[in-house]
């Protein structure tokens, strides 16, 4: 794996009054994304493992990856400009031809709720990482509010 990226996790969902906060980060430093509230609910089914009673898109997405015979391998949150996160949702599939992998342009948001439920990574650009700002004691304060 590129040492310009680095692991992260979804240490947090927390509403907000226009939608969600996720919160995501490593033992080093914490950053927060904003969602809508449909998509922060999404992300914390998938947290949480619970199903919906119907296929939600990102379900469809999976269950569409599976019958093509592809897979998702990690998920890049690989640039951020004016508080705007972009990401790549990195594939693998066999077909005749050998061994494939595909890389396409996704929203974080989505590419989180795809990651979760497939029980793959999330990465973070080292560059990414080194432009926000860090939100650590921010979540412990929300936490500890909470407990």
């Amino acid at each position: 794996m590129d040492k310009q990226v680095v692991p992260v996790l979804v240490k947090g969902v927390m509403p907000t009054s226009s939608g969600c906060a996720i919160f995501l980060g490593n033992d080093e430093k914490t950053f927060v994304i904003y969602v809508d509230q449909g998509i922060g609910e999404a992300i914390q089914r998938a947290i949480d493992g619970v199903q919906a009673e119907r296929p939600l898109t990102h379900d469809l997405m999976l269950t569409m990856l599976d019958g093509l015979g592809a897979e998702v391998e990690r998920v890049v949150i690989n640039h951020a400009d004016q508080g705007t996160f972009y990401a790549r949702l990195i594939l693998s599939m066999e077909n005749e031809l050998g061994h494939k992998i595909i890389e396409l342009d996704a929203r974080p948001s989505d590419s989180m709720v795809i990651a979760l439920a497939s029980g793959k990574p999330i990465y973070v650009a080292q560059t990414v990482i080194d432009s926000v700002d860090d939100m650590t004691e921010i979540l412990a304060k929300i936490l500890d509010q909470g407990s």
